[in-house]
C-alpha cells in the first residue's frame, strides 16, 4: 500500500461511555468560572440531567448562563447571543444538544472573540477575517449525525428565496473538549435517529471516496461504517432501550466528524447545503434521499474512468451488505441497493414534503457543487437527482 503525504490536524480531547455525563461538571470546571451552557429543546430537561449538572456547578461555585436554542441556528440568533453574553466573563461554551445546538455553541463560542456580526466572518458571505480567538468550547452531542463535536466549522443558515447554508470556519473552532454519552441519546425521537443517521452514512462514505482521503481517515471511515451497519435499523427501532446500538451510532456520527473534517465532502453535500438553504429541508433528510441516487450515478462515472475510488466503494459494499464475492461492478450495485432500501427503512421523506418542485431544481443545481467527490455530477444530472426523489 502507497501511504503517500497527508495533513491530519487535532481532534478534540475526548470522553466517550455510557454514563460519562455524570463527570461533565467536573470538565467544565477546569476552564473557569462562568460557564455558558446552550440547549434545545425540553428534553434534557424532561430527564432531569440538566438540572443535576446545574445543580452540581453551582456546588462548585460555577455561575451558569443558559442559551436555549429552537431550530437550525441563523447569523441573527448568532449576533443576538454574541452581544448578550459578551458583556459577561464567560470562561468556557457548553453545548448540550443535536447538531443545530453544537453549532450554534461552536458559533457563540467563536464570536465572543470577535466583533460585528457573524456574517462578516462567513465563508462566501463576509469578507472579514477571523482572529481565531474564542471561549473554550466542550461539545455533548444528544443525536448521532453531524459530527459537529468533531469539527472546525458552524454551519449557519438563512432559509428562503436567498437563502443560504455557510460555515464560520477556523482551525482553533474545533471543540476544546467532546463528552459522548450514548444514555442522552436513548429519548431521541425516531426520526431524528434516521436522518442524523443517514447524514453519517453519506459522511463516512464521501470522505472515504474523497479526493483528499488518506490512510487514516480510510481506515477510521472504515470502522464507522462498520459501527453504522450493526447498528442504524436497530437504533430506530429499539433506540429507546438498546444502549449498544445508540454507543455504535455515537462512535459512527463522532468518526465521520473525524473524516470530513480531515477529507472533506461530496455531491451529496454539495446539493443538500443549497437545498437547505432555499426550503426548510432538515440536513440529514436531504442527506438521506440524497445519497442513493448520488452513489448510482458516481459508481458507473468511477467504474468507466477505472478509478480506485471503485475499489472503496466496494469494501464499504462488504461491510453494509455483508456480500463478500463478486467483481467490483457487482458489489457498487449491491451498495447502491442497500442504501437504498436504509432510506427507505428509515422513512425519510420526499423532497416535496418541504414545498419543492420540479421548477425549483435548475435553482437548486446552479448553487450546488461537488465538493472533494472523485467524480463530479453536471447540473443536468443534478436535477435527474432530484427529480427522481421528489415525490
Amino acid at each position: 500500500m502507497e501511504i503517500g503525504q497527508f495533513v491530519f490536524s487535532g481532534i478534540p480531547r475526548v470522553t466517550f461511555g455510557s454514563g460519562s455525563f455524570s463527570g461533565l461538571n467536573k470538565i467544565v470546571r477546569s476552564y473557569g468560572r462562568n460557564v455558558l451552557i446552550v440547549t434545545g429543546g425540553n428534553s434534557l430537561k424532561k430527564t432531569g440531567k440538566l438540572d443535576t449538572l446545574i445543580a452540581d456547578l453551582e456546588k462548585d461555585k460555577i455561575k451558569v448562563s443558559l442559551y436555549s436554542v429552537s431550530g437550525e441556528p441563523s447569523p441573527a440568533m448568532i449576533d443576538h447571543a454574541a452581544a448578550e453574553f459578551r458583556k459577561k466573563p464567560i470562561n468556557a461554551v457548553v453545548s448540550i444538544g443535536g447538531g443545530s445546538v453544537l453549532d450554534a455553541g461552536k458559533a457563540i463560542a467563536a464570536m465572543l472573540g470577535e466583533e460585528g456580526s457573524v456574517e462578516d466572518y462567513l465563508e462566501g458571505v463576509g469578507t472579514k477575517k477571523l482572529s481565531g480567538v474564542k471561549a473554550p468550547f466542550i461539545a455533548v452531542p444528544t443525536t448521532a449525525g453531524t459530527g459537529s463535536e468533531a469539527t472546525k466549522n458552524a454551519v449557519l443558515s438563512i432559509v428562503g428565496e436567498q437563502g443560504y447554508k455557510k460555515s464560520l470556519r477556523h482551525d482553533n473552532y474545533v471543540p476544546d473538549a467532546v463528552l459522548i454519552d450514548p444514555e442522552l441519546m436513548l429519548s431521541c425521537p425516531k426520526a431524528i435517529t434516521a436522518s442524523c443517521g443517514m447524514d453519517a452514512l453519506s459522511q463516512l462514505l464521501e470522505s472515504y471516496i474523497s479526493v483528499k482521503a488518506n490512510p487514516m481517515t480510510d481506515a477510521l471511515a472504515l470502522s464507522g461504517i462498520k459501527a453504522f451497519s450493526e447498528s442504524f435499523l436497530i437504533a430506530i427501532e429499539h433506540g429507546d432501550h438498546d444502549i449498544i446500538a445508540r454507543e455504535k451510532m455515537a462512535y459512527a456520527s463522532f468518526i465521520s466528524g473525524i473524516t470530513l473534517a480531515q477529507a472533506g465532502l461530496g455531491t451529496v453535500h454539495g446539493i443538500a447545503g443549497p437545498m437547505g438553504g432555499f426550503f426548510p429541508v432538515p440536513h440529514g433528510t436531504a442527506c438521506g434521499t440524497l445519497l442513493a441516487p448520488v452513489l448510482r450515478i458516481l459508481a458507473d462515472k468511477l467504474i468507466s474512468m477505472n478509478h480506485p475510488a471503485v475499489k472503496k466503494l466496494a469494501e464499504a459494499a462488504k461491510i453494509i451488505t455483508g456480500i463478500q464475492n463478486g467483481d467490483d461492478s457487482i458489489l457498487c450495485a449491491a451498495l447502491c441497493d442497500a442504501v437504498d432500501s436504509l432510506t427507505e427503512k428509515a422513512g425519510i421523506p420526499h423532497l416535496c414534503s418541504f414545498g419543492i418542485q420540479e421548477s425549483d431544481l435548475a435553482k437548486i443545481a446552479v448553487a450546488s457543487d461537488n465538493k472533494s467527490s472523485p467524480a463530479e455530477l453536471s447540473q443536468s444530472e443534478m436535477i435527474e437527482v432530484m427529480k427522481g426523489i421528489l415525490n
